[in-house]
């Protein structure tokens, strides 16, 4: 999950790593307040506290990694994949406590504001759910059967090893497209019971993570345009690549997807509408990505290259959609597009606002 974690949101020195939508996204403002601010450990949490620390919006780049990893296995989804989706949950936001209470003194310098430094949340409690959310997740993963729980615990020793010892080294965002890739393959492997035919989608979507997390590597200095103008050319060629090809399934799949069989795969639609939807969501995938990246290149100060990350994460699900349309799966395509608005939606009600993703 971001400077969480590991897969899917991503940030660098923050995801799934880590995330999120619109100004959950941003360089993490510090709340209002009318009284002076408690020393750490002295306050006490509250439910908005949490909210920040778990980075809550962004939960919504989640769940299509999953469902992405079920249509790429050409099989529909199922109870199977819903605790997949539970796990990828519970292990992205095991990263996200993980990774504030690794960085806690780092945080008290240059981000007093956020929930541990700021005393709003305790240490040790940080802690403690990172541990039991690391649980519940690989019960979770459990319960979808033998071959997800093979996926799901190097996943989280994935988020552990990144938020501990991975973040600050060069092995930092390889780590990061690792567990992206790994939470894509836990979806097939709990819906389908293998990986192999999801391994083509897991590169596309690990790709994408090692662009934003190189990108975020310098979120709080800014002063590298090379890294925005890598990111650029990967958003290039994984818009092309899941917009023109379709990866071929297995034999054994590709009969189980025929229409009308128990079980089928998600050959929803017609082979021209699927393709025509997988361009329409790479363009929004680009789209997404491309103008923020490209400001961060001709201006990598700080501001600039924090909008580069949240516009890489965000980018995220379109991604993931595409990867769904990509795979034929129309419907499940647009249930993950569909996650989109319900993220932003969720970010204003909830009155999320500014919460850092390092």
């Amino acid at each position: 999950m971001l400077s969480v974690p590991w897969l899917f949101a991503v940030a660098g020195a923050a995801p799934m790593g880590g995330v999120g939508d619109g100004p959950a996204l941003g360089a993490g403002a510090a709340p209002r307040t009318t009284g002076p601010r408690p020393g750490p450990g002295t306050g006490r949490a509250g439910a908005g506290a949490w909210a920040e620390l778990l980075r809550l919006p962004a939960l919504f780049t989640v769940p299509g990694d999953a469902l992405a990893g079920a249509a790429a296995a050409g099989v529909r989804p199922g109870p199977r994949t819903l605790l997949a989706v539970g796990s990828s949950l519970c292990l992205y936001e095991a990263g996200m406590a993980l990774n504030d209470w690794a960085d806690r003194e780092e945080d008290a310098v240059e981000r007093p504001h956020r929930p541990l430094p700021s005393g709003r949340i305790r240490p040790a409690a940080a802690l403690a759910a990172a541990g039991a959310l690391t649980g519940a997740g690989l019960a979770l993963a459990a319960g979808a059967g033998r071959p997800a729980l093979a996926v799901a615990t190097p996943l989280a020793a994935a988020v552990w090893a990144y938020d501990l010892k991975l973040k600050h080294t060069p092995a930092g965002p390889v780590a990061m497209a690792a567990a992206r890739g790994l939470d894509l393959l836990l979806g097939a492997a709990a819906t389908a019971g293998g990986t192999r035919a999801a391994l083509p989608s897991a590169a596309l979507l690990g790709t994408h993570t090692l662009a934003v997390t190189a990108v975020s590597r310098r979120e709080t200095t800014g002063g590298s345009a090379l890294a925005p103008l890598a990111a650029l050319a990967t958003t290039a060629a994984l818009t092309r690549l899941v917009s023109t090809r379709r990866p071929r399934l297995p034999a054994g799949r590709r009969a189980a997807a025929a229409p009308g069989l128990p079980g089928s795969s998600p050959a929803e639609g017609p082979q021209g509408t699927t393709h025509a939807l997988a361009t329409v969501l790479g363009a929004a995938y680009a789209a997404t990505a491309t103008r923020p990246y490209f400001h961060a290149a001709l201006n990598p100060s700080p501001p600039l290259t924090q909008r580069a990350v949240g516009g890489g994460i965000r980018a995220t699900v379109p991604l993931q959609a595409a990867l769904a349309a990509r795979s034929g799966a129309t419907a499940t395509a647009l249930l993950v597009a569909a996650l989109v608005p319900a993220g932003r939606m969720f970010a204003r009600r909830a009155a999320v606002r500014k919460v850092s993703i390092t």
